[in-house]
């Protein structure tokens, strides 16, 4: 009940593009959808395949899932990054407004400007 609630909870909070257009477009050609198709619709043998037909259902979850975290690996990533030029552009003021404060005691120093 819980995964239901939240699994409605999340349809509300779907953007339109989302509802209309496919998740992912594949990266497969048409003959191997084909073949991927014919695949998916025999019959599992393997016990662990026969346990996996249960959750074809679940498969625009894990995509979503797994987009949901790839955004947030490069998010982070792109948060990293901002924080470096963040800390440089710090460092460059720094530098800066030494080199504009005058400096009675050292003179003779270079300028780091």
């Amino acid at each position: 009940q819980h995964i239901l609630r939240l699994a409605e909870m999340c349809h509300r909070l779907e953007t339109e593009e989302e509802k209309v257009l496919p998740f992912y477009s594949s990266s497969l050609a048409e003959g191997e959808q084909q073949g991927a198709q014919r695949v998916l619709k025999e019959t599992p043998t393997e016990p662990l395949a026969q346990a996996l037909q249960d959750y074809v259902g679940l498969e625009l979850l894990w995509q979503r899932f797994n987009k949901a975290k790839l955004e947030e690996q490069a998010l982070g990533q792109e948060q990293e990054a901002l924080r470096k030029r963040n800390r440089w552009l710090w460092e460059l003021l720094g530098q800066y407004l030494a080199g504009i404060s005058s400096n009675q005691e050292v003179p003779g120093e270079p300028n780091p400007l």
